[in-house]
Parts: C-alpha cells; sequence; structure tokens
C-alpha cells in the first residue's frame, strides 16, 4: 500500500508536513561528509604533487584551492604508499572538513579505486548534528556508491536506526539490509532493552529522487513484542513537507452504518493547493465518499469540502412507531467550504458555509473531513451550523465586526422556519486615545437585522409541553403567556443602536475611590411581523416604527480598609453604586432576540445594566451595593468573599416585566429588593481551591441558586467536582428544580501512566446521563490511550451510546483512532 503513512500538511503551504515516517535516518551517504558532495575528503587525502616521504605525525592540514575551505586531519599516524597509491590515517583518526567529522580506527583512500574506506569505530557527525556509527564505511569518492556494515544513526530529531548493511547506487538508491527504526530514546538504566515502538524491516529502500522511504516485510514491534505485520509500507522523506500518499487509516463501528475502514488519499498538487479523498467503507450503508480541496493564497487559504452517500438500509431511520427520521432517504450528503484572507495587517474578511441533505446527517455519519466533526464521543457537538460572510478590524483602541448568518438546526426538534436569518450584525467599538473631561470617553455601536419566517413558540407549562399547544395548535387564544413565550418572532426586525459612554476614576487623600458615570444610548426599530396564530397576544402585527432613548448618569464608591498582618493582609471594601436613568419604555412593543439570557450573580452585581444584549435595556433608579474581603496570607493562598443585593430606587423595575420572551421574571431581580447573590474563593496553598456561587431568596434566604467548584491537585493525581443547584422559574419553563454533580479525576501512576475517570450524575432523575473512563500511556515517542464512554444525545436522533475508543500515535508515524459502539439505545427500528 504505497504511502501508508503520507504527509498532509495541515494547510497547503510547502513549510509544513504530517507525520513522515522514518526517513530522518535515511539521507545517509547523500550530503555532507557521507552527506556533502563534492569536494569530497577524498579529494583532499590525494597524493602531494612531489613524492616526499610523509612524516609520522599526529596532525596534517590542508587546504583546498582556493584557500577557502580547510581540512583537519589527526591521527597516530599518516602513510603515503606509493607503490599502491594508497593514503593511510591509522590510530584515533579524526578528519574535520566543511561542518562534518568523522572518526575511526583506519581511514584508508585508494587513489585508483577512487574510493575511502574507514573502519574500526567509525563515527560520522553531520552538519546538521546527525551521528551515524558503522564498523565499516567504503565509499566512492563522489559519494555516490559505497556501502557502511552495522550501522548506528542517530538524527537530530531524536530519532534512531540500525541496520546490518547498508548500500548506496546511481547516487540516488539507499538500501537498509535488516534495518531498524524507532523515535523512541534508549532506556537510560539500560540502553539495550528494546525500545517502546520500534520498526523492523528485510529492506529499507530510501529513493532520494522520488523522496520515498519503502519498508518490504515490515513489523511493528511493542517492546520488543512483534503486533503488526505489514509486507509492504512506504513514508515520506523527512526532507518533505507535503508528499502525495496514503494518509493513516482509521476505523470506527456504530449501530447506524456497521463497521467502517476510512484511508484517506491525499495529492499535494501544488505547493499552494491540495486534494484529500477519504472514501469510507461501511459494513450496513455502503461507501460513504469525502474529499476536500484547500488553497492557500497570498493573503489567505479557502477550503471546500464534500461527503455523500447511497444508503443500503434508509430503513434503519424508522422508529418503532412507523415514524420516520430526517435519515430516512436513499441519498445523502453535505457541502462545506470556509476561507480567511488578510485585506491589510488589521482587517481580514471571510465566510463559513454549509449544505446539507438533512439536519442529522453530520450527527449520523460524523466525516472525517467535517469542520463539524465530534472528535471525542463524550461531547455531543454543536446544536446548529452556520453560513456566514463576515469582515472584522481590530485597532489600537476599537473593533469592528460585520457579518452575515444563516443557522442551520441539527437537532429533529428544530424548523429551519423559526430559526432566523440574520442580514447583517454589525458590532463597533471605540474608545478614545486622550482624557476627556478627566476621563475615559467612548462609544459602541449595534445594528441587527433578521428574518424568520415562522413564529418560534417555546412552551412554559405542563399542558403546553403536553399537548405541543405552542407549536402546533392555530387558536390564537391558546398562545399566550401563560403557557408560552415568544421566542423569535415572525417576519423583518431591523434595530440600530448606539451609546456614548464616560467615567473617570478619583482617589481622595484617605483613600476613598469615586468613579462618576454617564451614558447616553439611542435605538431605532423598524419591523413588519407577520400575524402568525398566537402572534398578537404577545407583540403588536404589521409595519411598526419605534425609536427609544436611555439617558444614564452614576456614581461608584469604594473605600477599600486594609489591615496587615503578622500573618498576611486583610482588605475589606464596601462597594456602592447609585444610578438614576428614567424607565425603561416600549417593554413588549419590541422584539426580543439577543437579550433572553439572565443569570443574576456576582459576576453582574454592579454592572449598569444587566441585560446581555440590545434589545432590552434596563431602567429606572437603582442602587447596587455590597462588600468584597480579601485576605492574604504570607504563606500562599487567600479568600476573597462578596455579599451584595440591589435594590430599586424609583421607577419601573425592568425586571418585573418579562416582555415577549419573560426575561427577568424569576431571575431574582423582579422585586423592588433583589435576591442576594454572594461568592467565596478559598485558595489555601497551590493544592486545593474552593469556588462557590449562591443566591438567596430577599425574604426567606431560602437558596435559589448555588454553585460549588472543587479543585485539587496533587503531585500524582487531580480532581475536579463542580455541583450545581437551581431553584424552579416556571416563568422561563423550569418547572421543577434542577441539581447535578460534575465529577472528573486523573491519577498519574508513574511518569508516562496515567488514569482517569469522570461522570455526571443528575440527582433529579437520579441516573448517571454521562461517564467516563479511561487509561492512558504518554510520552515523547508514543501516545496510547483506552477510553470507556457512555454519552447521551438529546438532540437529532435520541439516543444512549456506549463507546470504546483507542488512541494511538507514533512519533514521526503518524496515529489513529479505532472506537467501538458496544451498546446503547436510540428507538429506531432499524437496530
Amino acid at each position: 500500500m504505497a504511502g501508508l503513512v503520507s504527509a498532509r500538511p495541515s494547510g497547503p503551504t510547502p513549510n509544513r508536513r504530517g507525520a513522515a515516517g522514518i526517513a530522518a535516518v535515511l539521507s545517509l551517504l547523500v550530503c555532507g561528509g557521507l552527506l556533502t558532495p563534492a569536494p569530497s575528503l577524498a579529494q583532499e587525502l590525494a597524493f602531494p604533487q612531489r613524492p616526499t616521504p610523509a612524516p609520522k605525525s599526529k596532525i596534517a592540514i590542508d587546504r583546498d584551492k582556493s584557500g577557502q575551505k580547510q581540512m583537519l586531519v589527526q591521527a597516530r599516524e599518516i602513510d603515503y604508499d606509493y607503490t599502491n597509491n594508497r593514503v593511510s590515517a591509522v590510530g584515533n583518526v579524526q578528519i574535520y572538513y566543511g561542518g562534518s567529522s568523522i572518526e575511526a580506527d583506519r581511514v584508508v583512500y585508494e587513489q585508483k579505486t577512487k574510493r575511502l574506506h574507514a573502519e574500526g569505530n567509525v563515527r560520522l557527525t553531520e552538519e546538521d548534528g546527525k551521528v551515524t556509527y558503522g564498523e565499516i564505511m567504503d565509499l566512492s569518492d563522489d559519494y555516490r556508491d559505497g556501502f557502511v556494515d552495522s550501522l548506528r544513526l542517530d538524527a537530530p530529531d531524536q530519532t534512531r536506526m540500525a541496520a546490518a548493511r547498508a548500500e548506496r547506487s546511481e547516487g540516488n538508491y539507499t538500501v537498509f539490509h535488516n534495518g531498524v527504526y524507532t523515535a523512541c530514546a534508549p532506556c537510560k538504566d539500560d540502553p539495550k532493552k528494546p525500545p517502546l515502538w520500534q520498526v523492523k524491516a528485510a529492506r529499507i529502500i530510501h529513493d532520494q529522487k522520488e523522496k520515498m522511504i519503502y519498508f518490504e516485510d515490515a513489523r511493528l514491534e511493542f517492546i520488543g513484542t512483534p503486533l503488526a505485520y505489514l509486507p509492504y509500507f512506504s513514508a515520506p522523506d523527512p526532507t518533505v513537507k507535503r508528499k502525495t500518499g496514503v494518509l493513516m487509516p482509521s476505523i470506527s463501528s456504530s449501530s447506524k452504518y456497521g463497521f467502517s475502514l476510512e484511508v484517506p488519499y491525499y495529492w499535494a498538487l501544488a505547493p499552494d493547493y491540495d486534494f484529500t479523498f477519504a472514501p469510507m467503507i461501511t459494513t450496513k450503508q455502503g461507501p460513504l465518499l469525502q474529499g476536500e480541496f484547500r488553497q492557500r493564497l497570498m493573503n489567505g487559504a479557502y477550503s471546500i469540502r464534500a461527503a455523500g452517500i447511497k444508503q443500503w438500509d434508509k430503513g434503519y431511520f424508522v422508529r418503532d412507531d412507523g415514524s420516520t427520521t430526517p435519515g430516512y432517504r436513499d441519498w445523502r450528503g453535505s457541502v462545506e467550504s470556509s476561507g480567511q484572507f488578510g485585506l491589510n495587517e488589521r482587517w481580514t474578511w471571510g465566510w463559513d458555509a454549509l449544505l446539507l441533505s438533512d439536519k442529522t446527517f453530520l450527527q449520523d455519519y460524523n466525516p472525517n473531513l467535517s469542520r463539524y466533526r465530534v472528535t471525542d464521543p463524550l461531547q455531543t457537538g454543536t446544536t446548529e451550523g452556520i453560513s456566514q460572510l463576515y469582515l472584522s478590524g481590530k485597532g489600537s483602541r476599537s473593533y469592528f465586526d460585520v457579518r452575515s448568518i444563516y443557522y442551520l438546526g441539527f437537532s429533529e426538534s428544530d424548523s429551519q422556519n423559526q430559526i432566523p436569518v440574520i442580514h447583517p450584525v454589525l458590532d463597533y467599538n471605540y474608545t478614545f486615545d486622550r482624557p476627556i473631561l478627566g476621563g475615559e470617553l467612548g462609544y459602541n455601536i449595534n445594528f441587527t437585522s433578521l428574518t424568520r419566517n415562522q413564529a418560534n413558540f417555546d412552551a412554559i407549562s405542563t399542558t403546553a409541553s403536553n399537548s405541543g399547544t405552542c407549536t402546533q395548535t392555530a387558536d390564537p387564544a391558546i398562545k399566550n403567556s401563560s403557557n408560552c413565550v415568544l421566542r423569535g418572532i415572525p417576519g423583518t426586525y431591523s434595530r440600530f443602536s448606539a451609546e456614548v459612554h464616560w467615567k473617570r476614576s478619583i482617589t481622595d487623600q484617605f483613600g476613598q475611590v469615586f468613579t462618576p458615570f454617564a451614558s447616553v444610548r439611542a435605538d431605532a426599530g423598524a419591523m413588519n411581523i407577520k400575524n402568525d396564530p398566537g402572534v398578537s397576544n404577545f407583540i403588536s402585527t404589521g409595519d411598526t416604527n419605534l425609536v427609544r432613548g436611555m439617558p444614564t448618569i452614576g456614581l461608584e464608591y469604594r473605600y477599600p480598609f486594609i489591615s496587615v498582618q503578622s500573618w498576611g493582609t486583610q482588605t475589606i471594601e464596601p462597594i456602592a453604586q447609585v444610578i438614576a436613568r428614567p424607565n425603561e419604555t416600549q417593554i413588549g412593543k419590541w422584539p426580543n432576540e439577543d437579550s433572553q439570557s439572565l443569570i443574576f450573580d456576582d459576576s453582574n452585581l454592579f454592572r449598569t445594566d444587566k441585560f446581555s444584549g440590545w434589545d432590552r435595556v434596563e431602567g429606572g433608579g437603582r442602587a447596587n451595593y455590597g462588600v468584597q474581603y480579601t485576605a492574604q496570607f504570607n504563606k500562599g493562598g487567600f479568600i476573597n468573599a462578596l455579599f451584595g443585593q440591589s435594590y430599586q430606587l424609583f421607577g419601573e423595575n425592568s425586571y418585573a416585566y418579562g416582555g415577549t420572551t419573560n426575561t427577568g421574571l424569576n431571575s431574582g431581580l423582579d422585586t423592588t429588593r433583589s435576591d442576594y447573590v454572594a461568592r467565596v474563593s478559598y485558595q489555601p496553598n497551590s493544592t486545593y481551591t474552593f469556588t462557590s456561587r449562591f443566591r438567596f431568596d430577599n425574604d426567606t434566604m431560602a437558596v435559589r441558586r448555588f454553585e460549588l467548584e472543587t479543585r485539587a491537585n496533587f503531585d500524582r493525581w487531580q480532581a475536579t467536582l463542580l455541583y450545581g443547584d437551581y431553584a424552579a422559574q416556571p416563568e422561563l419553563g423550569f418547572l421543577d428544580r434542577r441539581q447535578g454533580i460534575l465529577g472528573t479525576g486523573t491519577y498519574k501512576i508513574d511518569a508516562n501512566w496515567v488514569l482517569l475517570g469522570g461522570a455526571r450524575y443528575d440527582l433529579n432523575a437520579e441516573k448517571f446521563d454521562q461517564t467516563r473512563l479511561g487509561i492512558g500511556y504518554v510520552d515523547d515517542c508514543l501516545i496510547l490511550a483506552v477510553n470507556y464512554i457512555t454519552n447521551y444525545v438529546y438532540s437529532g436522533n435520541v439516543s444512549s451510546n456506549h463507546t470504546i475508543m483507542l488512541q494511538l500515535s507514533l512519533r514521526t508515524l503518524g496515529g489513529t483512532s479505532v472506537s467501538q459502539a458496544v451498546g446503547g439505545t436510540n428507538g429506531l427500528g432499524g437496530q
């Protein structure tokens, strides 16, 4: 199989290469010393012009005719045999020439045959650091032909090779007989012990012109034990950055397509572009064909990927109840493209594109060349595909980004008509480089325009969830704020927003820090909302133009009290923030597309506007206050705690009005006095770290939200434990309390072996929904890992999967993986 481990670079550029195999050692007899062409060492050892007797000296120095190169020959004696036209250097011979050196017990140059013969503990050190050992080296004076007996070679890249004999002919071919190659360092305690892995071959042939290495009758051994036999395989010369040939194959299995074997073939078509063809042969569904074309241009690169299959058994994708999934079709496939180009050092533009036959194709087949490929079965992968065209620029104090986006849902529950198309979304921010009124002045701009064909409702009650009223009924009376939220409006919505902001920090003589701030924001929107069933219960339909503004002024106050003790330093810092502004206007008249996520915790307690996007804007007078405590210990470690609350001073509370999506309700901010939020972080030393976040009810102090993260890092093991407890939020559709534990751990058995495990436990369902156990070995020449993974997929074809995954990587030869599905359920009739 020619080119079994060919070199496919990560980009079509000549200065990158993939795993090239063992050719690093096979350029022997090609360049300087043994490896550098003329002028040769043999020419320097030729007879002097006048036949005078040679002295028995230890050192002889000569120069070439140009006088630019110098050769140093050091030996116990140098003999000139004029009868036989022979020059001999005997006894601890050391020859230095052109950056290379050769050491031997004896070196003889035969002028008649024009051959250089070195014997006895021969060591050749090349200019690039490569070292070749042998008992006998015999070369022609132009180095086109020759042989080495009992060869051993150490390369600068820590690869090693040995052979009983190596021969070179025609100035191009080097043949190693009974050759051995490894990229592993010898055992320090016992250098004669077999390395972790090595390749033994009856013959290894290096074709210098073709820049390929061929292995015949080869065996892959681990710790001296043969594990794989290959009658023939090849690899590119390590001097080659990109080489046409077969890439490392991979094996996988799935209940959907059975067993599969993928053998990619890579074509280095030109220095700036290449093509990879990767057929994946499956036992149940037939061949899946994949291809990728890549090209690098002067200012960027692009790629085009495609995959397709004509399924042998589309009936597999029929459910037990007779209904079909998106995979129930004869032909399935995908086309992808991506590119990015630099206009100059600050501006780039590019695109991503995706076209699918059906929404679950990538999930079912997981094509190796796809940018959406899931490489770890523990991950469920992305839930949507993105096609976009973008332009981005970054200055020293500014940022610009504009892009047009088309989302493609991968879940069976996704309705493409309910997913918006973003015409463009534009963001720009700039901060002036000089103080304005003694403070920092800047501005932000956002423009968003989108279209959605059909309203996107989401059920927030048990009745709506069970009956499907939010998505199926045509009765507008059934769809209302008591059982649904309007996640996305049908029609077209465009909004332009601009905000100018200023702040200045002033520290007085007592250490008090006053930060006055001010901002002015304006929004203008135009919308044409379709009158889909139920939409008018949430927002006005038809054409609407809206304008709103929000001026804001405020003051933040901090007064850190510092106490220095014998054991460390304590800091207590009261923080208060007062904000004055008018009420938020037109709540519910504006669609809410980008401000639906709101989590009130310590991270946004002192944010002026706690909404996550631009479609909502916080209004009314508000005070945010709290206290922060920090203790730094002299021997290392610290404690940090924050406790605070937010208070609606006057006007209407924006978070008490949910709008079309109920954003703000059940958030802890929807009452005059908000819930209390807190954070406690404790790191006693470099081993342990504890971080907890709380949200307490403002009346009963009941825990509404609690997160605890613990990390431990010992000499041999690491562990992470994350616990989450979240109260019900019925206004947002979370009808029950949610609790879960996620734990991961690794144990380092020794310098190379490691055990790992992970699990996620749903306390409400009282079951594990994700587990992982594995063992791995990692060093400079070998990566070996075995994992047993269980995973539940909740999007697309809902299923539970149990997978065994083997990963193997040999330095310089490449890596591969084998994944085996060992069980699971998917609710399909085809299983």
